[in-house]
C-alpha cells in the first residue's frame, strides 16, 4: 500500500513566509530519508494565514532537485485556473527533473472564492475541467494538433518537453460527489477520495458504484483508490489523541463554514448545508471514529487494516497537520512513528 503525506506549506502567525517554506522542506527531507513513499502538494490561492503554496509546481521542481528516491504528486492541480498547455508544458518539465516521479492529481475545487478572484465563472468548471484535461493528455503526445472547443481554441500547438514517464505521469483525479465514481470508475481513472465530506458508509456506498462501473467498462484489475485522512501518530495513546485536539477542531471547523459559505452556489454539488451542518455538531469522539486516523503506531496499523479491507485502499495520503497548529516538532515526530513502525506491515 502506497504512504504518502499531504502538504500544504502551512501558515503560521509566528512564522513568516520563508520560514514557512523551510519547515515544509525539512519535513520533505524527513520523508525522503525515512523512506516514506511520496508527498502530495495542494494548491491554495488568496489564503495567506493558511499557506504559502500557491504555485505547487514550482515546488514540485525544487523537491524534485532535492530528493531521490521520493515521489511528488499534486493533490490537486486545479485545471480550470490555467491554461492547459502551460500546464502541459510545466508537468512534463518537472516530471523530466525528476526522472520520472511525478504523479499528476488534478480536481476542479469545490469552492469557488479562487475562481471568483481570477474571474473564471465557478459555473463553468466542470466543463473546464474536462475540456482542460483533454488538451493535455492530447499535448503530451508530442504531435502537433488544433483545438476549437468551448473554453479553449488554438492552431498547431506542439508540446515541448514530452513527460519522461510515457505515455505521461499517472493521472489521479479527485472523486468527490456521488456521481463522479461512476463517471471515474467508467473511464479506468485512479482517484483520490476522503471523509471531509462523506462518512464510511457512505463511501463505501461510491466505492462499490466505482468498481461496478469499473469492471463493467472491461478495465483490469479492481481500480485504484487513494485515501486523503488526517493522521496523528503519539508515543502514547493519551498523546495521539489530545495533542491533535485543537488543530482537528479547528480544520473541522474550517471545512463546515466553507462548505456553508459555498451552498448554493451555481455549480456546486446539492447537500452542502446538511454537510456543514453535520460537522458543526459532531463530537470530538465521532470525528476519532469517523474522520481521521489518530493512536500510536501499533494501533494505527489496527485502524488502517480496517480501513483497507472495508474501503479496498491501494493507498493512504496522510494530512499530518490539519487545522495548522501541531508545532513542527510533533508533526516530525509522528511521520517518524508512521514510516517506521506502521508503513513496514503494508509493505
Amino acid at each position: 500500500m502506497h504512504f504518502g503525506i499531504f502538504m500544504e506549506f502551512g501558515s503560521r502567525p509566528e512564522l513568516s513566509e520563508a520560514e514557512s517554506f523551510h519547515e515544509g522542506f525539512r519535513l520533505v527531507d524527513a520523508a525522503e530519508n525515512w523512506g516514506l513513499d511520496g508527498v502530495w502538494l495542494a494548491e491554495l490561492h488568496f489564503n495567506p494565514v493558511r499557506s504559502v503554496l500557491s504555485s505547487p509546481i514550482v515546488v514540485a521542481s525544487s523537491i524534485a532537485t532535492r530528493t531521490r528516491r521520493l515521489r511528488i504528486g499534486m493533490a490537486v492541480h486545479v485545471l480550470p485556473l490555467n491554461n492547459p498547455l502551460r500546464i502541459a508544458e510545466e508537468v512534463a518539465t518537472v516530471d523530466q527533473i525528476s526522472e520520472g516521479r511525478f504523479e499528476f492529481g488534478v480536481g476542479r475545487s469545490g469552492f469557488a472564492r479562487s475562481y471568483d478572484l481570477y474571474g473564471i465563472p465557478y459555473v463553468e468548471s466542470r466543463e473546464r475541467f474536462r475540456e482542460a484535461l483533454d488538451i493535455i493528455l492530447e499535448a503530451w503526445k508530442g504531435e502537433p494538433f488544433s483545438h476549437t472547443g468551448e473554453f479553449y481554441s488554438f492552431e498547431g500547438a506542439i508540446v515541448s518537453p514530452r513527460p519522461y514517464q510515457q505515455p505521461h505521469p499517472p493521472l489521479r483525479i479527485a472523486a468527490t460527489t456521488a456521481e463522479t465514481f461512476p463517471r471515474l470508475g467508467r473511464e479506468g481513472h485512479p482517484i483520490f477520495v476522503g471523509l471531509r465530506g462523506m462518512d464510511i458508509p457512505e463511501l463505501r456506498s461510491n466505492l462499490k458504484e466505482y468498481r461496478k462501473a469499473w469492471h463493467e467498462a472491461g478495465h483490469d484489475g479492481d481500480g485504484d483508490v487513494s485515501l486523503r485522512i488526517p493522521v496523528y501518530a503519539g508515543e502514547s495513546e493519551m498523546e495521539a489523541l489530545e495533542e491533535p485536539r485543537d488543530s482537528i477542531d479547528a480544520y473541522f471547523n474550517r471545512m463546515g463554514s466553507l462548505l456553508r459559505n459555498s451552498a448554493g452556489r451555481a455549480g456546486t454539488d446539492t447537500g452542502r448545508q446538511g454537510r456543514a451542518d453535520r460537522l458543526a455538531s459532531m463530537s470530538y469522539d465521532e470525528m476519532l471514529k469517523t474522520k481521521v486516523a489518530f493512536g500510536t503506531g501499533e494501533s494505527l496499523i489496527d485502524r488502517f487494516t480496517e480501513l483497507k479491507e472495508e474501503l479496498g485502499l491501494d493507498g493512504v495520503v496522510a494530512e499530518l497537520n490539519a487545522g495548522g497548529l501541531i508545532p513542527e516538532e510533533a508533526v516530525t515526530r509522528s511521520l517518524s512513528i508512521i514510516t517506521q513502525q506502521v508503513m513496514p506491515s503494508f509493505k
